[in-house]
């Protein structure tokens, strides 16, 4: 009993503390707390009320209809002499059974003074909802990038090694070597990678918003601005990483302002007076020649070297072409297809002869195609993309320049037939199907078959 006591000693407390007004009734509609305020919004004193049932103080009262109910009712105006309230009434379970019910009464005066520093406040609260989309937390780590070249592997170790130190890193290489992946990874291996990895294209974002977009604007910064102004890229990687990707195309006069904030630790929202400290690691990457650019005086010396305290040159796809099949691997496992699927090794050696332009990413993209091009469990040569079917067959004519092209479109309307008939089947209605899979009538099927000489 002491315990109880205490326990609703402790709630007539919190309830006096708080700065609504607040009524309690049990589950017989007898109300057993109300607060201070409840009587100053309503002008009913605690002795008029307390231990008698609600309906009986109050006959309008609807709090004993959500107590029946045990439906949730608010926003009800309510008006008592001069003074004008809102009403949100709620249901108390204790073991999913109803067992009261709480009536909580706002002042509309106190409403008003409310939406006021809601309104203040509003325009911080929009910057942070359209800002939170930018900032990543970052999904890779070391163990997500596939292969065991040498060169490779000597990265990844540099990178570690690197990860733990605050020093900014210029990443370089091709498009679509993962750039990125290096970056998050990096990120992730740091002590910051608790907070917001956020990755900004230079090359993506128009030049006359690229500044915007780094370093915010104050409200009324310049004509057609955001009314509560923006918050920058730099304020919200404060504490983690800014990925700067791109780099290579980042307009001269924003080099200087981006050199500026490097050295200094310090930026200024554009319109605004106020210098802010920011602690920001920067990664930035590229696909340009940066050195060949400083020379043509195309990117910044001061910056290029303020930037390059770690160079990782990421190697293209066809420098490392002993991982493809284990990359290839990856992907599909990746896929979370219910089935699983195999390559035959005559696509693996097409695949390794490719010089993949759009490395890891179009290798991606391959065999995803692929994938999804099969009806069935095996990855054939027919299942990829034109583009990798003409370079295997150019491949083919500069190995065997004497072949005629006539021999060689014969040799490869043999090989599309025979692997189609592999997996469609060689009956009737196999064949049929794969009529339509090479897209010729049955009776030009029947007329290849004896003429390219193909006995099933």
């Amino acid at each position: 009993m002491q315990r109880e006591n205490k326990k609703i000693g402790w709630l007539e407390g919190i309830i006096e503390a708080v700065h609504d007004g607040i009524l309690v009734i049990d589950r017989d509609g007898i109300v057993q707390l109300i607060n201070e305020e409840y009587t100053n919004i309503t002008g009913v004193k605690r002795e008029q009320i307390i231990g008698r049932t609600l309906v009986e103080v109050r006959p309008g009262a609807q709090l004993p209809t959500v107590l029946k109910t045990g439906k949730v009712m608010e926003g009800v105006f309510r008006k008592e002499k001069d003074m004008e309230y809102v009403v949100d009434m709620a249901p108390i379970y204790e073991n999913s059974e109803i067992i009261g019910a709480v009536s909580i009464c706002k002042s509309i005066p106190e409403l008003y003074e409310l939406s006021k520093e809601l309104r203040k406040s509003k325009q911080r609260v929009n910057q942070l909802e359209k800002a939170v989309g930018l900032i990543h937390r970052a999904r890779y780590t070391f163990s997500d990038i596939i292969g065991g070249n040498t060169h490779l592997r000597k990265l990844i170790y540099q990178a570690k090694k690197i990860s733990t130190s605050n020093l900014s890193i210029l990443i370089t290489g091709e498009s679509g070597t993962g750039k990125e992946l290096f970056a998050q990874a990096i990120h992730q291996e740091s002590t910051r990678n608790a907070q917001p990895f956020v990755p900004v294209n230079c090359a993506a974002i128009p030049s006359a918003l690229l500044e915007s977009e780094l370093f915010g604007y104050e409200e009324g910064a310049f004509t057609n601005s955001k009314k509560e102004g923006k918050i920058g890229l730099f304020e919200l990687a404060n504490k983690g990483t800014l990925f700067l990707d791109e780099i290579g195309d980042m307009p001269l006069d924003l080099q200087a302002k981006l050199l500026r904030v490097l050295q200094e630790g310090t930026f200024r929202k554009i319109g605004g007076l106020k210098e802010q400290q920011i602690d920001v690691r920067i990664i930035a990457a590229t696909n340009k020649d940066l050195l060949n650019m400083v020379q043509r005086e195309r990117f910044r010396e001061d910056l290029y070297y303020r930037i390059n305290t770690v160079h990782l040159p990421i190697p293209s796809l066809r420098q490392r072409k002993d991982d493809i099949p284990e990359i290839v691997a990856s992907i599909i496992r990746n896929q979370k297809h219910i089935r699983e699927f195999q390559i035959e090794e005559d696509v693996i050696n097409i695949l390794m002869e490719y010089d993949w332009p759009g490395n890891i990413r179009e290798l991606k993209n391959t065999i995803n195609y692929a994938v999804n091009m099969t009806d069935n469990d095996s990855i054939t040569y027919e299942h990829l993309p034109e583009t990798i079917k003409v370079l295997f067959l150019q491949n083919k004519t500069k190995l065997n320049p004497p072949q005629s092209l006539e021999a060689l479109i014969k040799e490869t309307e043999r090989k599309a037939i025979m692997d189609t008939l592999k997996e469609t089947g060689v009956s009737v209605k196999g064949k049929k199907e794969a009529a339509n899979k090479l897209g010729i009538s049955l009776a030009s099927l029947y007329n290849k078959l004896a003429k390219l000489q193909i006995n099933l």
